[in-house]
């Protein structure tokens, strides 16, 4: 049984990774942070966050259960069914293949709070840049995406494996560019996190498997089912965010947030830890 003071930090990452994983914010960025500030970065707590992640998964999986269970069904007779899947497939490409080559080299050398703040402004620029540009269109939903355009996507979310980047903002804003519209781009974001996300998870349940114990199992549903909630919402939030804002003020709330980080850091205020 988990004592007190673990379950309260399981509640606190799961609610700040279920409103993260699929906001144009950072969760793997926000969760170094709230870990540090917790405590909870040890291996058992990089253990945990595999937890949740999977639990922020479920989330979409089942928001979009109709969408994904028809493309399921009608993947050998339905055009549109087949188009999604190669482009799921074609996306998620790019992420795989540089994540396998160097995923211990990222996690060794920028996975720290410095790295994560510096990436927050980066990207917050990258967002105001995307939205004051004059958007060229040519993708009104998912189902008119070609397979260059998922390409074009999936090499944005590679860029995500820097922690801070934001796996949703690189996908979303880079679709953004790339012309689609911003509602074909935030669903296309959500659809490439279930593969790109099990993947993640599946490889780091593997490395990771002997950490693993009976004793956490309370740790971990209460963080998942926490994290399950909290994304469900968070995505049903952001379509209907999109539908009349922009992405300015997540642009301003990265920015603002990694001042604050580096700030706090260079005063001595809050030890962001390794920096």
């Amino acid at each position: 049984m988990a004592d007190f003071t673990l379950l309260i930090h399981a509640i606190i990452l799961g609610l700040v990774e279920g409103l993260t994983e699929f906001l144009p914010v950072s969760s793997t960025g926000h969760l170094i942070l709230v870990g540090q500030l917790l405590g909870f970065n040890d291996e058992k707590g990089k253990v945990f966050e595999i937890a949740i992640q999977f639990a922020a998964i479920l989330a979409v999986l089942w928001e979009y259960r109709s969408r994904l269970t028809h493309t399921l069904l009608s993947i050998k007779s339905e055009p549109l069914s087949q188009r999604l899947a190669i482009n799921l497939m074609v996306a998620f490409m790019p992420a795989a293949i540089l994540g396998f080559l160097f995923l211990k080299q990222i996690k060794f050398y920028l996975f720290n709070p410095i790295v994560v703040a510096s990436a927050f402004i980066i990207g917050g620029f990258m967002i105001l840049w995307a939205e004051h540009r004059q958007h060229d269109i040519h993708a009104e939903s998912i189902d008119e995406m070609t397979w260059r355009d998922a390409l074009k996507v999936g090499f944005a979310q590679a860029l995500a494996m820097i922690p801070g980047t934001s796996r949703s903002g690189a996908t979303i804003i880079g679709g953004i560019f790339f012309g689609l519209s911003r509602r074909a781009a935030t669903e296309f974001s959500f659809f490439l996190a279930i593969p790109t996300m099990f993947a993640a998870t599946l490889y780091d349940v593997y490395k990771n498997r002997d950490l693993f114990s009976l004793d956490d199992v309370t740790l971990f549903l209460v963080g998942g089912a926490v994290s399950f909630i909290s994304a469900f919402f968070a995505v049903r939030g952001l379509i209907r965010f999109i539908s009349k804002h922009d992405f300015t003020v997540f642009a301003w709330y990265r920015i603002v947030f990694g001042i604050i980080v580096l700030v706090s850091a260079q005063m001595g205020w809050v030890d962001w830890g390794n920096y």
